[in-house]
């Protein structure tokens, strides 16, 4: 039977061949986590490798993602279906094993990492995501939600400000099945960490509310495992074993930053297989090795056993059963069709003005009672976004019960926090913030498009219109870059009818994240055929149009929609035949077919003028080199949201100067 130390060599060997034979790669952290690694996933990693998705197995973030062949190592050596071909093409081209880990794309992997904080962020969401759920589903006979997350860390993530945001929140959450393995080897890519790095990190977890386990000798199995015993034992706190090891454990250049993004090269890779006492051909793994990490037979054994007790449940507790088997499967309830038709019914039946934000809580309201999985809150924000609806219950820490959470002003560790609760299953979290504070979640953000995650996010007060409160808190350039990211949807709807179909649409989206830009002001209803309400889901279509051909076409979002209007009815009572377009999620408009677009936005009309009190360069695509776009090319400023639309040109009157501008060219 091989040692613990010659199974944790397994790992070491697999990373440094994969890595050299890629060229490049990050060897450091995998030969001093090791140890690490074989004591949690060997002795206390409850998991299924035939079954990736078995809903109640541990959940295990890499947070410190530049370590991946660690992750690959463990997959491939516990029984994944991640063959050493795979392996052998580390980080190449349509394999299975890229440069960071990404779910999705490797089995077993349930969180893309690499930005160095957000794994172990986002893992507060997950063990919060397991609390609430066993709060909600579990009886005194039945535990069918019962399973911890785990995360392994290092210095660098723990650097990061959104390991403070979400940490914080994971010891008042008291979130005692989250269990943190921090790898503490003093070291990072500029050197040693302590001219950058010397704070007390047990006294700083301790102040958070979690457990403190350690500092222990990261390399020796026997305190490893009384440590993991530890933090298994206690409820109530999540808990951080801090693990001091030596980077490049076992190699030439072990203890310094030289091992850490770089192969070791041959020699050093030849001197470290002696010292391991390591004497197979590359990516050779001795049977016994391989024996003793196979999971498989003890996981199918995990899942058959939650399995038969799930049937028992469902036997007991039909309706508890069929609605986990929902969440978890991300499926709407049955009465969704007729929910969404009846609230938009609702929505045509309100003709009055009003801001946006607003128009999203009174849909908030309707949905919240009816959909469970909706797990809402704010950056601080909660009456000014309006995500805070009546049926709205703060969580309890104690009872773990709720549907709304206030995440404090964390606008980023809230982001990483939905994405965990999203990865997690059961829930589709939604939450709210200003638009110009959406930077600082952008991160969040970016990690939630790539991974094709289901969230929304309301963002409020989105253009000058905000007024007083001055460019601090009057986006310009948000617009532009939520519409950059891809595989992200970004609505920014005119009136109650878009605002209703944005949530419809964003609630039915699975595979992406959807934006919400709303307005602080109150903008007009505009009435809409049958046709008319059904095209707002293409993404754009013709709000107004003229007789005939058009001479000139607005695009138009949002708060600038009426705007479009005024100057298209005013150009008609002098003559001009025009078109109003009205363009609430440009992804979705993009990805109509050639025909539809074209049925909106003809050839034979080359005069078009885009509106959006935003960055206006997003816009060109759309108007063409004979167009023009009314946008804005500077920072706003603090006075009434009158004054500013009137400085920056947003009325009827500069829109009509510059429509007759292009009608006159096109003459």
């Amino acid at each position: 039977m091989p040692t613990h130390r010659q199974c944790a060599n397994a790992i070491r060997i697999l990373a440094i061949d994969a890595i050299e034979k890629a060229g490049s790669g990050h060897p450091g952290a995998p030969l001093g986590m090791a140890d690490m690694a074989e004591a949690l996933w060997r002795r206390h990693f409850r998991h299924n490798p035939t079954n990736p998705a078995w809903p109640d197995r541990d959940r295990f973030v890499l947070s410190n993602g530049h370590a991946s062949m660690l992750y690959y190592a463990l997959l491939h050596l516990t029984g994944y279906d991640l063959p050493m071909p795979e392996i052998e093409n580390f980080r190449q081209w349509g394999s299975k094993t890229p440069g960071h880990p990404e779910a999705g794309i490797t089995p077993g992997v349930d969180m893309t990492t690499g930005p160095l904080g957000q794994g172990i962020a986002s893992a507060v969401g997950m063990a919060l995501a397991e609390r609430m759920l066993a709060a909600r589903f579990n009886t005194p006979e039945h535990k069918i939600v019962d399973h911890r997350t785990w995360v392994f860390c290092g210095d660098g993530c723990l650097m990061e400000g959104i390991s403070h945001e979400a940490c914080s929140l994971a010891g008042v959450w008291k979130l005692g099945k989250l269990i943190v393995l921090y790898d503490s080897n003093g070291i990072s890519i500029d050197g040693r960490v302590d001219a950058w790095y010397n704070e007390d990190v047990h006294a700083r977890f301790t102040a958070y509310g979690w457990q403190v386990v350690g500092p222990v000798d990261g390399h020796d199995a026997a305190s490893l495992d009384a440590a993991i015993a530890e933090a298994k034992a206690e409820p109530a706190r999540p808990s951080i074993i801090i693990c001091k090891t030596h980077i490049g454990f076992g190699s030439p250049k072990a203890d310094s930053e030289k091992c850490h993004g770089s192969p070791l090269g041959e020699s050093a890779a030849r001197a470290t297989r002696e010292v391991l006492d390591w004497h197979e051909p590359p990516f050779m793994i001795p049977d016994d090795v391989y024996k003793a990490w196979n999971a498989a037979p003890a996981g199918r054994a995990a899942e058959e056993k939650w399995q038969a007790s799930f049937t028992a449940y469902r036997e007991a507790y039909p309706v508890l059963a069929a609605e986990f088997n929902r969440r978890m499967a991300g499926d709407l309830p049955a009465n969704w069709p007729a929910l969404a038709k009846q609230l938009l019914n609702e929505m045509q039946s309100r003709t009055e003005a009003a801001a946006t934000r607003m128009t999203s809580k009174t849909v908030l309201e309707r949905l919240v009672p009816e959909l469970p999985e909706l797990l809402g809150g704010s950056a601080d924000l909660s009456g000014s976004v309006g995500t805070f609806t009546a049926s709205s219950l703060h969580f309890d820490p104690v009872s773990a019960l709720g549907n709304y959470i206030s995440y404090g002003v964390r606008e980023f560790g809230m982001g990483t926090i939905m994405n965990g609760l999203a990865l997690h299953g059961g829930f589709i979290p939604y939450a709210g913030t200003f638009m110009a504070f959406s930077d600082q979640a952008k991160n969040a953000l970016r990690l939630a498009a790539l991974m094709g995650l289901r969230l929304v996010w309301v963002f409020t007060h989105d253009s000058i219109g905000v007024g007083e409160d001055g460019p601090t808190h009057q986006p310009v350039e948000q617009l532009a870059a939520l519409r950059a990211t891809p595989d992200l949807l970004l609505w920014r709807p005119c009136d109650i009818i878009e605002t209703a179909t944005a949530w419809q649409y964003a609630l039915e989206s699975r595979h992406a994240p959807v934006c919400l830009s709303l307005s602080r002001q109150n903008l007009p209803f505009y009435a809409r055929d049958e046709e008319q309400a059904a095209s707002i889901a293409k993404g754009g279509y013709i709000l107004l149009d003229c007789t005939g051909e058009p001479e000139i076409i607005f695009i138009a979002t949002g708060s600038e929609v009426s705007l479009a209007v005024e100057t298209t009815r005013r150009l008609e009572t002098m003559g001009y035949r025009a078109r109003v377009v009205s363009m609430p999620c440009a992804e979705l408009f993009d990805a109509q077919d050639a025909s539809y677009r074209k049925s909106v936005l003809p050839d034979t009309c080359r005069a078009r003028l885009a509106v959006e009190a935003a960055s206006p360069d997003f816009w060109w695509k759309y108007v063409g080199l004979d167009g023009a776009v009314c946008g804005m090319n500077a920072f706003g400023a603090s006075a009434p949201a009158a004054r500013l639309s009137e400085h920056f040109g947003f009325t009827v009157g500069h829109l009509l100067d510059m429509a007759l501008a292009l009608l006159k060219n096109q003459s």
